[in-house]
C-alpha cells in the first residue's frame, strides 16, 4: 500500500495487483491523493495535470465501487479548483456522454453512476465557473434519470444537491425541473432515494422561492404523501424538508420581486399550523377524499404519516428557534393541543389511535418546551398550560352543573376534553419535573393557580384526565419535595371528604398512590405516621364499599391501590402494619373451594366485577409488598402469604365458566385478574404453589393459544427474548433513537394500542425505568400473554416430565390446527413461552428429557423459518439455548448440521436469515462448536454474504459471521485474512443505500480488530497489511452517508486507537468526532462520545488543540460556532445542556472530567471561565437576593437587569439559560479544579509567590489569582433556585474557605486573603437559614458556618457574630426538640439537621479551646505581652466567650446526641432494649435512616463533649458538686443524695455515666474499625479520649480499675496496627501517655495514704503497691505495664526493625548503618520513648527490675540505630528523645529503692557497657555512628546515676578513654562538643564522680589549648574550641580546692594574655583573632578582681604578660566609645552549651 502514495497512480504497481487488491490500491492511492492536492503547491499541480485527469478519467471506465467513485469525483474537483480550468470543459462533456451511452447492462452501471457523481462533485466545489454549461448537463442528468434504476435514481438527486449547492442562485432556470423531477422521487419506493430527493429539495429551497409561496401546499402534500410507507431514514430527512420549508414560510417578512408576483399575500402562522394539522389529523389524502371517507367512517390516517408529521412539527419550530416559541407559545399551544381534542373526532376515533396521538402530541411538546426553552420560558410557557387547563376545567363544570336535559349530548364535550387534558397535564408535569426546585416561584404564583388547576382535574369525569393528573401532582412532588407532603395531606382529605363521590374516590385515590411513589424519588422523605393514617383510610373504605354498591366497585379499587402503593415506602413502614395487611389479604379469597362454590351460585355480574377488582387489587398488592419489602419476607411471612393461593388459582380455573355465565361485561376484569395472579406468582419461589402446578399449567396453555387472540405484537413479546445486538439488524425501529417516544407506536402495527397510563392505573406508584417519561403499561390483552409466557418458563421447568411432555405435544398440535393470522399468534405467544422455559432451565441448571428436547426442537425449527423476522431472532437465541441446556458436543453438532443442510438447499431469504442466525447464536452461547465446524460454518456464512441479490441475507450473514468472530477468539486467526479481505471488497462494492450491510460489515470489522487485538502493533508486513486493510474499512465507512455505518466506523476506530493508538490519525479521527457532535441520529452521538471518553482518558490535550485547529480552518463543522468560541470543552457542556438520553449524558460527564483532570491546571483560565460563563447565565432568575455584598466590590455587576442586557448588543451567548443540572455539574467541576491544583504547584494557593510567578511569565495562571470569581461562583450557586445548586454552592463555598483559610495577604502582614470576601460569605449563608429551607441545604449551610468560624479568617468579634448569629438562630430551632421541627418531611430528616447544627457547635466549640489554650501558651512564653495582643489573640478568649453563653443547652444536647448514638449502635440483639418512643433527637420508626446521620456527627461531638466535661472538671457547674479530684469515699456520696431521696442520681453516679459512655462510644468505634471510618472521626475519637484523661478525676477511674486501662490499651495497639496514617499513631500514643500518668498517680496516691494511715514508723511492714507486687511478675492480659510495653515495642520495631532480634536474627552481628527518620518516624520514636521512661514509676521495686532490661534495651538500641552525623553537630530528634528517656530511667526512685537497688545497679552497669561497645568496631562500622550523641549518653550516665554505677574501674577507665579520644579528634565539632560535656562533668557536685575525670583530662586540655596558642586559630570552628576549653578551666578554678588553685590560675593567665593583639595589629587582624582578643580580655577583666592575690603574683613574675595587658586594657577603653565589643562570637560559645543543658543533663 505504500506504493499507491504518489501523486500519480503508480500503474505498474497496480497491474502486478489481483482484482480485489486493485480495488483496495485505487481506493488507498484516491484517499493519499485527496491529501497531496491540499498539500502541493499549485505549479507542481499544474505540472502534472493533464496526466492525473487522464488517470482519473480512465478510472471512470473501470467500474469504480460507490466509495471510490465518490473519492475520484472529489479529486477530480479539487484537481480543477487549484489547477488550470481549461480542460474541465472537456470531462464535463466526457461524463455527459457516458450519462447519455445506451448501454443498459449493470456491468456498465459503476460507470454511469461515477460519471454523476463526478458532475454534482465538480459543480459543487467550482460553482458559478461552470454556469455556462449547466442546464445542458441538468437536462441530461434529468432526461437520464427517466429510465435510471433506483440507484441511479438517488445518485442523479445527490448530484443535482451538489450542483445546486455549487451554483446558488444562478441555477434558477432549472429550479422547477429539478423540483417536478424531485417530488417523483420524494414518493419512490425505494427509501434511499427519497432521502436523496428531500434532500435535493431541501437544497433547493434555499434559492427556490416558490417552494415556501406559491407552491407551499403541494410541497407539504407531497411530504406527507412521502411519509407513507416510509422507513426512520426518510421520516428524518421529509420532516427536516417540510418543517424548514414551513419556517421559512413564516420567516419570509419581505418576499423578494419575484416572489410578489408570484404570491400577493404573506403566509400567515396559523395558515402553516393549519397545513401540518391538516397532514396530521387526514393523512396525505386531499380534503375531499378525507371528507368522503369521514362520512363512511372509514380508515384513519396511516402511523407512518402522523410520526413524520410529528417530526416536521418539531423541526418547524427548531428551526424558527427558541426565542420565536417563547413569543408565540401560546397560539403554538393551542393548535398542538387541539389537534386531540375530540372536535377533530378523526383523530381520535379509537381508543387505540387516541393513545397514539397523544403520544404525539406530547413528543411535540416535550420536544419544543423541553428541549428549546430555557428555565424563565419554561416556567412562562407552564402558567400558559395552565390556563388551557383552566379553561378545559370550565367546559367539564358547565357541562356538570348544567342541569337541563341536553346534558347528554354535551357530554361528548366533557369526552372532548379528556385527551387534551392528559397531553396538557402531562407536558405540564414533565415541565416542572425537569425544572426541579427552580419551579418553586410557579407555585407560589397565586395568579396561576397552579396546584388547584390540577387538583381540580383529579375528578374529572374520564378516568385518563384523573391518572393524567395524578401523575402530574407525582411530577410536582418529586421536583418540589416542599409540596409532597401539603398535598399528600390535600388528598387524603378530600378523599374522606368526599367519600360518596365515585370520581373523588378514584381520582383522589390515585392522586395518593401516585405521591406514594414520589417518596422513593425524594431522599428528605414524609413523616412516617402518614402511613397508619393512609391504612386506616384503606381499610375503611374496603370496609364500605359493600355498604353502597353505586361505590363498592370505586371503594374496592382505591383501597387496594392505596395498600399497594404504601409498600413502596418501604420495611421500615410496613414493618408495623403488616399483621394488618396480611389479615386484609387473608379476608379477600374464600376459606376453602366449597365456599367458592357457593360463590358461583350466588352473586350477579355486578357482583362479580367488585369481587374481581377487589382481588386483583389485594394480589397487586401483594406482588407490590414482595418487590418492595423483600427484607420482612421472612420464613413466617411467606407461612401467612401462602394460604389463599390454592383459592386464587381455583378461581383462575373457573373463569372461563362464570365468563359464560354472566357475560362479556366480565371480560377486562378477568384478564385483570389472570395477569395479576400470573405476576405475583413469578414473584414467588414455585415451592410456595407447588400443588397448584399442574393447574396453572393448563390455564397457560390455554392462556397462550386461546381462540380470541389479538393481532399477534410480537414487538411487545419478543424484543426481551432477543439479544440486543442481534435487534439492531432487525428493525431500524428497535434501535434508540431521540424519536423513540413516537416511533414505538409503528414497531406495534396498527391494530395494537402503544402503552398508555389508564391500561393500568397501578404503575402509577411505580418506580419509573426511563427517567421523568409517564409509565406507559400495555393494555391488559397484551401484558397478560407477556406474564403468562414468563411464568410458563418456571412453572413447567417445574413439573414432572410426563406433564411437560404432555403439554408441549398440546401447543404443537394448537399450531398445526390453527391457519393464518391466528396461527402465527398462536406460534408466536409458544415461542415466547418455550424461549423462557429454556432460559429459566439453563439459569437453574436443571436439564431437560429427550422427549422434551424433541418437541421443544420441532416448535423452534418451525419458528426459525417464520416470516416474521423478530420471531426468527427469537428462536435463533431459543436453538442456541436449547444447545446450550443439553450441553452436549453430539447434539450441539447435530443442531449446526441441520442449519448447513438447510442453507445448502435452501434458496428463500426466510430460511437463509434464520438459519444464518442459528449458526451464529450458537457460537455466542457455545463459545463456539469446535474447530472442525468453524470452518464449515464461516465458509457458508461467506457464500451467504456475498449474495447481493438479497441485502437481508447479506446482512444477517455477516451479523452472524461478526458473531462467530467474537466467540472463536484466536481460533479464528486462520480465518483473518480472507475475512479481511472479504470485508474490504464488500464495502468497496455495496451500494451506499443498503446501510443496513454495512452496518453489519462494521460489526465484522469489529469484532475482528478485537480478535487481533495487541498484535496490530506489529510492524512486520503480514501485520501492518491487516492494520492497513482494517483503516481502510474504517475509512470507506466514515465516507459513508448513513449515520449508523458512521456510527460503526467510529468504533472500529476506537477499538484501533486502544490497541495501536500511534497507527491512527488523531488529527482526522477529532475532527470526524467533532462533526458528529450535534448528529440528529442517537447512536451516532453515542458511539462519538464513546470514542471521546477513550481519547481523553490518554490524551486529552491533544485532542482538545485538534478540536480548536480544526474549527478554526474548517467552514462546515456543525458544531464548530461553539468550538472556536469556547474549545471542544465548552461545545460538551453546551451538549450537555441539550442533551436528554442519560447515558450519553454520563458519557459527556465523564469525558468532561478526564479533560478537566488531565487539563485543568494548565488551562485554569478556560475552565474557570466556562464554569463561570454556565453558573452567571443561570443569574436571569432574581435569584440573586443578597447582591448588595457583590456590589460593594465590583460595582453594579450583580444586578440581574444588567446581566441580561449586557449580552443582548453583543454575539450570542454560548451558554444560554443552562438547565439546572448543568449548573450542578458547572459547580462540581469548580471543586474538581481546586482539588487538581491542590495536587499542582504550591503558588495556586500563595498569592505572593503565583504574583510573582505570573510577572515572570504571563502565561502562568494560579488559582490564587481567581479567588474573587471563585466565590462569585459558590455565591451565585448558593443563592439559586435551585436546592441541588445550593448545596452544591455550599460545597463549593466550603472547600475555598477550607483551602484558602491560611493564604496569608501580602499587602495587610497578619491577615488573610479570604477576608475581604467575609460579606460575600454571610451573604451566602443567610438564606440557608430561612424557615422554609429544606433540612439538607441547612445542615450542609451548618457546616459551612463552623468551617467559616473555625478557619480563623475573620478575627474582629462583631464580624464573627454575623455567622455566629446564624448558628444561634438554629440552634433554639433544635432546643425545641423533635416535636417543634418542621413536619414536611420524615423524622430523619430533623435528625439530620439537628445533628449538622450540634456538630457545627461542636467544631466551634473544639477550635475555640484550641485558641483559647495556644493564647494563654503564646501569653505565657511572650517575653512581651503586648506583642501577643498585637498579633489578633484577643478574639481566642472572645471566640469562646461567644461559645460559653450557649454551653449550658449546648452539653445537655450533645450528651443527649451522644447517648441516642451509643443506643443505635448497640448490636441487633438489643434491639428489645431500646426505648420504644425513640431517642431524644429520632423516633423509633426511623432509626435505621437516623444511624446514617449519627454516623456522620458523633465523632465532633464526642470531642466536644469530652472537651467540655474537662473544662468542668466533671463537676457541672450547674449541679454545684465539689470539684472531684480524688475518687470518692462512700460517706461523701452518701451527703449529697440522702436529702433528695434514692430517685435522684449523686453527681458521683451522674459523672459515672458520662465517662462511661464517652469511653465506651470511644472504645466501641475503636474497636470495631470499619474500613470507611473516616480520619476525621478517628482522630477526633483520639482526642476526646486525650481530652477525658486531662481530667484528674476520669484518670483516677482509669488508674483504678486496672482491667479498664488494659482494656484501652489494646484497643490502642490495634487501631496502632492497622492504620498506617503518624498522626494517628501519635494520637494514639498521647492517650497511651494519659494512662500511663493515671496508673503513676494511682501508685502514688495508695503509697501515699498507706503513709498517711499506717505512720511512717512501721515502713517495713508497708505492702508494695505498683505491677510486680513482691515477686517482679508481669501477666499478659492482665499487666498494664505489658500492654504498654508491647504497644511502644510496635511502634518502634515498625519504625527501626533492626530493634527486633527476632527481625535481625538473633543478637547483632553485623552492625548496620544508623538512618535519619522521617519527621514523622521520629516523632512517633520519641513519643514512645517518653512512654518507655514513665513505666518503671508504675511497677513495685521487684516489677521494675522485670522490665528494666526491656526498656534499656529499647533505649540504647534507638541511640544506636539513629546515632546519625549531622552539621554542627546537632543531635537527631530520636536520639535527643532517646537521652532524655535514659535520664527519665536513671534518676527514676526506684533505682535507689532499697529493693532494688542492687539489682538496678548491675544492670545500669551493663547498659553503660553497652553504649561503650557502640565504639569498639564491628567491621569497621564505628566511623558510622556519631561520636557526640555516644558522648552525651555516657555523660548521661555518669552525671544521673548513683556513684556506684559508673565508679567501677572498668567502666570508668573506659569512659576517660572515649573522653581522651574525642578531644584528639580532627572534628572541630566533636572537640567543641567535647568541652561542654566536660564542662558539665567537671561541675558535678559529687566529688566520687567528677575527680577521676579532672585528674584524667586536665593536662589533655590544656596540652590542646597551648597547642592552639601556637598556630593561632583561623576559623570560627577553632575559636569556639578555644572559647569552650577556656570555660571548662575556668570551671575548674571555680572547683579547686584553695591550696591548687593558684596553680590552675597560673596555667589560664598566659594562655588568655597570649591571644591580646598589639594595639598596631588591631587594625589589621582577622576577625576570628579579633573576637578572640575580645574574649580574652574579657575573661582576664572577670578573672583579675575574683582572684586578686593569684592574678598580681603571676603579673610580678612576667612583666611581658603585664605590658601586654595593660595596653589592651588602654586600647579597649578607646574603643568602648566608638563601637561595643562583638557580642556574636560570645553568645554563639554560651547559646549552644546552655541549650544542651536544658535538653537533658
Amino acid at each position: 500500500m505504500e506504493l499507491a502514495h504518489s501523486l500519480l497512480l503508480n500503474e505498474e504497481a497496480f497491474n502486478q495487483l489481483g482484482e480485489v487488491q486493485k480495488a483496495e490500491f485505487i481506493f488507498e492511492w484516491l484517499r493519499y491523493l485527496e491529501k497531496l492536492l491540499l498539500a502541493t503547491s499549485r505549479n507542481d499541480v499544474r505540472e502534472k495535470q493533464k496526466t492525473l485527469v487522464e488517470q482519473l478519467l480512465s478510472l471512470l471506465n473501470s467500474s469504480p465501487g460507490p466509495p471510490t467513485r465518490k473519492l475520484l469525483a472529489q479529486n477530480l474537483a479539487i484537481l480543477y479548483s487549484i489547477g488550470d480550468t481549461f480542460s474541465v470543459y472537456e470531462t464535463i462533456d466526457k461524463c455527459n456522454d457516458l450519462i447519455r451511452s445506451k448501454d443498459d447492462s449493470p456491468s456498465y452501471l459503476p460507470t454511469k453512476l461515477a460519471a454523476v457523481v463526478c458532475l454534482g462533485s465538480l459543480y459543487k466545489k467550482l460553482g458559478r465557473i461552470l454556469a455556462n454549461a449547466f442546464t445542458d448537463t441538468v437536462g441530461n442528468i434529468l432526461k437520464a434519470m427517466k429510465s435510471a434504476e433506483s440507484q441511479g435514481r438517488y445518485e442523479i438527486m445527490l448530484s443535482l444537491q451538489s450542483i445546486l449547492t455549487g451554483l446558488g442562485a444562478a441555477a434558477a432556470p432549472c429550479h422547477r425541473d429539478i423540483y417536478k423531477a424531485a417530488r417523483s422521487c420524494l414518493t419512490d419506493r425505494s427509501m434511499a432515494v427519497r432521502c436523496a430527493a428531500a434532500k435535493c429539495l431541501l437544497e433547493l429551497q434555499n434559492e427556490a422561492v416558490f417552494m415556501w409561496s406559491t407552491d407551499l401546499d403541494s410541497v407539504a402534500t407531497l411530504c406527507f404523501k412521502s411519509f407513507e410507507g416510509s422507513n426512520y431514514d426518510v421520516r428524518i430527512s421529509v420532516s427536516k424538508l417540510l418543517g424548514t420549508v414551513l419556517a421559512k414560510a413564516v420567516l419570509a417578512k419581505h418576499p423578494g420581486a419575484a416572489a410578489l408576483r408570484q404570491s400577493a399575500r404573506r403566509i400567515s402562522l396559523e395558515e402553516v399550523l393549519e397545513l401540518l394539522g391538516t397532514g396530521f389529523l387526514r393523512g396525505s389524502s386531499g380534503f375531499l377524499r378525507a371528507s368522503g371517507d369521514m362520512l363512511k367512517g372509514s380508515s384513519s390516517v396511516s402511523r407512518d404519516v402522523r410520526v413524520g408529521v410529528t417530526q416536521a412539527y418539531v423541526v418547524f419550530v427548531s428551526t424558527l428557534g427558541g426565542a420565536w416559541l417563547e413569543k408565540n407559545f401560546a397560539i403554538f399551544l393551542s393548535h398542538i393541543l387541539s389537534l386531540v381534542s375530540q372536535l377533530n373526532s378523526k383523530a381520535t376515533q379509537t381508543q387505540i389511535d387516541a393513545v397514539c396521538c397523544r403520544r404525539c402530541v406530547s413528543f411535540i411538546l416535550r420536544a419544543t418546551v423541553g428541549g428549546l426553552l430555557g428555565e424563565k420560558a419554561q416556567i412562562a410557557a407552564a402558567k400558559d398550560i395552565c390556563q388551557a387547563i383552566w379553561k378545559l376545567k370550565k367546559v367539564v363544570d358547565a357541562v356538570l352543573s348544567d342541569g337541563n336535559l341536553e346534558t347528554r349530548l354535551s357530554s361528548t364535550d366533557v369526552a372532548a376534553s379528556q385527551h387534551t387534558l392528559v397531553c396538557a397535564l402531562q407536558e405540564l408535569g414533565n415541565l416542572i419535573h425537569s425544572l426541579g426546585t427552580t419551579a418553586a416561584p410557579l407555585l407560589q404564583d397565586s395568579s396561576t393557580g397552579l396546584l388547584d388547576s390540577v387538583v381540580s382535574m383529579v375528578v374529572h369525569p374520564s378516568v385518563s384526565a384523573r391518572l393524567a393528573a395524578a401523575w402530574c401532582l407525582r411530577c410536582i412532588a418529586v421536583a418540589l419535595p416542599s409540596q409532597l407532603t401539603p398535598l399528600l395531606d390535600r388528598c387524603l382529605d378530600r378523599i374522606t371528604t368526599l367519600k360518596s363521590s365515585p370520581e373523588a374516590v378514584t381520582g383522589f385515590s390515585f392522586a395518593v398512590a401516585a405521591l406514594l411513589g414520589a417518596v422513593t424519588h425524594c431522599p428528605l422523605g414524609i413523616p412516617h405516621g402518614k402511613g397508619k393514617i393512609i391504612l386506616a383510610l384503606a381499610e375503611d373504605l374496603l370496609c364500605s364499599a359493600a355498604q353502597n354498591s353505586r361505590l363498592s366497585l370505586q371503594r374496592t379499587q382505591a383501597g387496594w391501590l392505596l395498600i399497594a402503593a404504601l409498600m413502596t415506602l418501604g420495611p421500615a413502614v410496613v414493618t408495623r402494619h403488616l399483621t394488618r395487611v396480611l389479615l386484609l389479604w387473608k379476608c379477600v379469597f374464600p376459606v376453602s373451594p366449597k365456599d367458592l362454590e357457593t360463590e358461583k351460585s350466588r352473586g350477579d355480574s355486578f357482583t362479580w366485577q367488585v369481587t374481581l377488582e377487589g382481588r386483583a387489587g389485594a394480589l397487586c398488592a401483594v406482588k407490590s409488598f414482595i418487590s418492595h419489602c423483600g427484607d420482612l419476607l421472612t420464613e413466617e411471612v411467606i407461612q401467612r402469604l401462602v394460604p389463599p393461593l390454592p383459592c386464587a388459582v381455583d378461581l383462575l380455573t373457573q373463569l372461563s365458566s362464570i365468563l359464560k355465565t354472566y357475560g362479556n361485561s366480565l371480560k377486562t376484569p378477568s384478564i385483570v385478574y389472570r395477569q395479576r395472579l400470573y405476576e405475583l406468582l413469578i414473584l414467588l419461589p414455585p415451592e410456595t404453589y407447588k400443588g397448584n402446578l399442574n393447574a396453572i399449567l393448563r390455564e397457560l396453555a390455554a392462556e397462550l393459544t386461546a381462540p380470541d387472540t389479538q393481532a399477534a405484537a410480537s414487538a411487545c413479546l419478543l424484543p426481551a427474548l432477543c439479544h440486543p445486538d442481534d435487534l439492531l439488524i432487525l428493525s431500524p425501529l428497535l434501535q434508540e433513537t431521540d424519536h423513540r417516544f413516537i416511533e414505538e407506536q409503528l414497531l406495534l402495527g396498527n391494530g395494537v394500542a402503544c402503552g398508555s397510563l389508564e391500561y393500568d392505573p397501578y404503575s402509577v406508584y411505580e418506580k419509573d425505568v426511563e427517567g421523568d417519561s409517564v409509565p406507559k403499561p400495555l393494555p391488559p390483552a397484551l401484558s397478560v400473554i407477556s406474564s403468562a409466557s414468563r411464568l410458563f418458563g418456571t412453572v413447567c421447568a417445574n413439573v414432572e416430565e410426563t406433564q411437560r411432555v404432555q403439554i408441549l405435544e398440546q401447543l404443537s398440535n394448537s399450531i398445526k390446527h390453527t391457519k393464518g393470522a391466528r396461527q402465527q399468534a398462536v406460534q408466536l405467544h409458544i415461542v415466547c413461552a418455550v424461549s423462557n422455559l429454556l432460559k429459566y432451565v439453563a439459569g437453574s441448571k436443571r436439564s431437560l428429557g429427550p422427549e422434551v428436547r424433541r418437541l421443544v426442537l420441532t416448535l423452534v425449527l418451525g419458528a426459525l423459518e417464520s416470516p416474521n423476522p423478530l420471531l426468527r431472532c427469537a428462536a435463533s437465541e431459543a436453538w442456541a439455548r436449547l444447545a446450550q441446556v443439553v450441553d452436549d458436543g453430539v447434539f450441539t453438532a447435530g443442531l449446526a448440521q441441520v442449519s448447513f443442510d438447510k442453507l445448502k438447499s435452501a434458496r428463500d431469504v426466510v430460511t437463509r436469515t434464520g438459519h444464518s442466525l442459528a449458526l451464529g447464536s450458537l457460537h455466542r452461547y457455545l463459545g463456539g462448536v469446535g474447530p472442525q465446524h468453524l470452518s464449515s460454518c464461516i465458509g457458508v456464512l461467506y457464500t451467504l454474504s456475498q449474495d447481493s441479490t438479497s441485502p437481508d441475507v447479506q446482512t444477517w450473514a455477516l451479523h452472524s459471521l461478526s458473531l462467530t468472530i467474537d466467540s472463536a477468539g484466536a481460533l479464528y486467526h486462520a480465518h483473518v485474512e480472507p475475512t479481511l479481505s472479504l470485508i474490504t471488497m464488500l464495502l468497496l462494492n455495496v451500494p451506499p443505500t443498503h446501510a443496513e450491510v454495512h452496518q453489519s460489515l462494521g460489526r465484522c470489522l469489529n469484532a475482528l480488530i478485537t480478535t487481533l487485538g495487541p498484535e496490530l502493533q506489529g510492524n512486520n508486513t503480514s501485520v501492518s497489511a491487516l492494520r492497513t486493510s482494517c483503516l481502510l474499512g474504517c475509512a470507506v465507512m466514515q465516507d459513508n452517508p448513513g449515520c449508523l455505518v458512521q456510527a460503526q466506523a467510529i468504533s472500529c476506530l476506537q477499538q484501533l486507537h486502544m490497541f495501536a493508538p500511534r497507527h491512527v490519525n488523531l488529527s482526522s479521527l477529532v475532527s470526524c468526532l467533532c462533526v458528529n457532535l450535534c448528529s440528529p441520529y442517537l447512536l451516532l452521538r453515542r458511539a462519538v462520545l464513546a470514542c471521546l471518553r477513550q481519547l481523553v482518558q490518554r490524551e486529552a490535550a491533544e485532542v482538545s488543540e485538534h478540536a480548536v485547529l480544526l474549527a478554526r480552518d474548517s467552514r462546515d463543522l456543525v458544531a464548530d460556532t461553539n468550538i472556536r468560541e469556547v474549545g471542544l470543552e465548552g461545545a460538551l457542556l453546551a451538549l450537555l445542556d441539550k442533551e436528554t438520553d442519560r447515558s450519553l449524558c454520563q458519557d459527556i460527564r465523564e469525558t468532561l472530567l478526564h479533560m478537566l483532570t488531565s487539563m485543568a491546571v494548565k488551562k485554569l483560565s478556560l475552565w474557570l471561565k466556562l464554569c463561570k460563563d454556565v453558573l452567571a447565565a443561570s443569574a436571569d432568575f432574581a435569584a440573586v437576593t443578597c447582591v448588595d455584598t457583590m456590589q460593594e466590590e465590583e460595582g453594579d455587576r450583580g444586578d440581574d437587569a444588567s446581566v441580561l442586557t449586557s449580552r443582548s448588543d453583543g454575539k450570542p451567548h454560548p451558554f444560554s439559560n443552562p438547565r439546572w443540572a448543568t449548573r450542578v455539574f458547572a459547580a462540581d467541576c469548580v471543586c474538581r479544579i481546586i482539588d487538581q491544583c491542590e495536587n499542582a504547584n504550591s503558588a495556586h494557593f500563595d498569592i505572593a509567590l503565583a504574583q510573582e510567578m505570573k510577572k515572570r511569565d504571563s502565561r502562568n495562571d494560579f488559582l490564587v489569582l481567581h479567588l474573587a470569581d471563585l466565590i462569585r461562583m459558590a455565591f451565585m450557586a448558593a443563592t439559586d433556585h435551585s436546592d441541588q445548586l445550593r448545596l452544591s454552592g455550599l460545597d463549593t463555598l466550603l472547600l475555598v474557605i477550607r483551602r484558602f483559610a491560611d493564604v496569608a495577604e501580602p499587602e495587610f502582614p497578619g491577615h488573610v486573603i479570604l477576608e475581604q470576601y467575609q460579606a460575600n460569605v454571610g451573604a451566602a449563608l443567610r438564606p440557608a437559614f430561612t424557615p422554609e429551607t429544606p433540612p439538607d441545604i441547612t445542615a450542609k449551610a451548618c457546616q459551612v458556618c463552623s468551617a467559616w468560624i473555625a478557619s480563623g479568617v475573620v478575627s474582629d468579634l462583631s464580624d464573627l457574630r454575623r455567622v455566629h448569629q446564624l448558628l444561634v438562630s438554629s440552634l433554639t430551632k433544635v432546643q425545641a426538640g423533635k416535636e417543634a421541627l418542621s413536619h414536611l418531611y420524615s423524622e430523619s430528616a430533623s435528625t439530620m439537621e439537628i445533628l449538622a447544627v450540634l456538630k457545627a457547635w461542636a467544631e466551634v466549640y473544639i477550635i475555640a479551646v484550641q485558641r483559647h489554650r495556644s493564647h494563654r501558651q503564646t501569653l505565657k512564653t511572650a517575653v512581651n505581652p503586648e506583642d501577643s495582643v498585637r498579633n489578633g489573640s484577643p478574639p481566642a478568649d472572645g471566640l469562646l466567650d461567644l461559645v460559653c453563653t450557649d454551653l449550658g443547652t449546648l452539653s445537655r444536647l450533645w450528651l443527649a446526641a451522644l447517648q441516642d448514638f451509643a443506643l443505635l449502635t448497640l448490636p441487633t440483639e438489643f434491639a428489645s432494649q431500646l426505648p420504644v418512643e425513640g431517642g431524644a433527637f429520632y423516633t423509633a420508626e426511623t432509626s435505621e435512616n437516623a444511624k446514617l446521620h449519627y454516623h456522620s456527627s458523633w465523632a465532633l461531638i464526642l470531642h466536644a463533649a469530652a472537651l467540655w466535661l474537662t473544662s468542668t472538671g466533671f463537676a457541672d457547674p450547674d449541679e454545684g458538686a465539689a470539684n472531684l479530684s480524688r475518687p470518692v469515699t462512700p460517706t461523701s456520696m452518701c451527703q449529697g443524695s440522702s436529702s433528695s431521696g434514692a430517685a435522684v442520681k449523686s453527681p458521683e453516679d451522674v459523672y459515672t455515666d458520662r465517662f462511661h459512655l464517652i469511653l465506651g462510644i470511644s472504645v466501641e468505634f475503636l474497636c470495631s474499625l470499619r474500613s470507611d471510618a473516616t480520619m476525621e472521626s478517628l482522630t477526633a475519637c483520639l482526642r476526646a479520649l486525650l481530652a477525658l484523661l486531662d481530667a484528674p478525676w476520669p484518670r483516677s477511674k482509669i488508674g483504678s480499675d486496672q482491667d479498664l486501662g488494659i482494656e484501652l490499651l489494646n484497643v490502642l495497639h490495634r487501631v496502632i496496627l492497622t492504620r498506617e496514617s503518624p498522626a494517628i499513631q501519635l494520637a494514639s500514643l498521647e492517650v497511651v501517655r494519659q494512662i500511663t500518668c493515671a496508673a503513676q498517680e494511682h501508685v502514688r496516691e495508695r503509697r501515699r495514704s498507706a503513709e498517711v494511715d499506717d505512720g511512717a514508723s512501721e515502713k517495713e511492714t508497708l505492702p508494695e503497691f505498683g505491677e510486680g507486687k513482691d515477686t517482679g511478675g508481669l501477666v499478659p492480659g492482665k499487666s498494664l505495664v505489658f500492654a504498654t510495653l508491647e504497644l511502644c515495642v510496635c511502634i518502634l520495631v515498625r519504625q527501626l526493625p533492626e530493634l527486633s532480634p527476632k527481625l535481625t536474627g538473633g543478637p547483632r552481628v553485623k552492625a548496620a548503618k544508623p538512618q535519619t527518620l522521617s519527621e514523622e518516624g521520629s516523632k512517633l520514636v520519641a513519643a514512645a520513648l517518653v512512654i518507655l521512661a514513665e513505666l518503671p514509676a508504675v511497677c513495685s521495686p521487684e516489677g521494675s527490675i522485670s522490665i528494666l532490661p526491656t526498656i534499656l534495651y529499647l533505649a540504647i538500641g534507638v541511640l544506636r540505630e539513629t546515632a546519625v552525623k549531622l552539621p554542627g553537630g546537632q543531635l537527631s530528634s530520636t536520639v535527643t528523645a532517646s537521652l532524655q528517656a535514659l535520664k527519665g530511667i536513671l534518676t527514676s526512685p526506684m533505682a535507689r529503692a532499697e529493693k532494688s537497688q542492687a539489682a538496678w545497679t548491675s544492670l545500669l552497669q551493663s547498659a553503660l557497657a553497652t553504649v561503650l561497645d557502640c565504639w569498639s568496631p564491628v567491621d569497621g562500622a564505628h566511623q558510622e555512628l556519631d561520636e557526640v550523641s555516644l558522648l552525651t549518653a555516657i555523660t548521661v550516665f555518669i552525671l544521673s546515676t548513683s556513684p556506684e554505677v559508673t565508679s567501677v574501674p572498668c567502666l570508668q577507665t573506659r569512659c576517660i578513654e572515649k573522653f581522651k579520644a574525642a578531644l584528639r579528634s580532627k572534628d572541630p565539632m566533636v572537640q567543641m562538643k567535647t568541652y561542654q560535656l566536660l564542662h558539665s562533668i567537671f561541675q558535678y557536685p559529687n566529688p566520687a564522680i567528677s575527680y577521676p575525670y579532672i585528674y584524667s583530662l586536665t593536662s589533655s586540655i590544656v596540652e590542646k589549648l597551648q597547642e592552639i596558642d601556637k598556630r593561632k586559630p583561623e576559623d570560627t570552628a577553632e575559636l569556639q574550641i578555644f572559647q569552650e576549653g577556656i570555660k571548662v578551666l575556668e570551671a575548674l578554678v571555680t572547683i579547686a580546692e584553695e591550696q591548687h588553685r593558684s596553680q590552675l590560675v597560673a596555667c589560664l593567665l598566659p594562655v588568655l594574655i597570649s591571644f591580646l593583639l598589639e594595639e598596631s595589629a588591631l587594625g589589621s587582624a582577622t576577625s576570628v583573632m579579633r573576637s578572640l582578643h575580645d574574649f580574652a580580655l574579657q575573661n582576664l577583666m572577670q578573672i583579675g578582681p575574683r582572684y586578686s592575690s593569684v592574678f598580681r603574683n603571676v603579673m610580678a613574675s612576667s612583666p611581658a604578660l603585664k605590658a601586654r595587658l595593660e595596653a589592651a586594657v588602654k586600647g579597649n577603653q578607646e574603643n568602648v566609645r566608638v563601637e561595643p565589643p562583638s557580642k556574636h562570637a560570645k553568645n554563639l560559645g554560651r547559646n549552644s552549651s546552655i541549650q544542651l543543658k536544658t535538653n537533658f543533663l
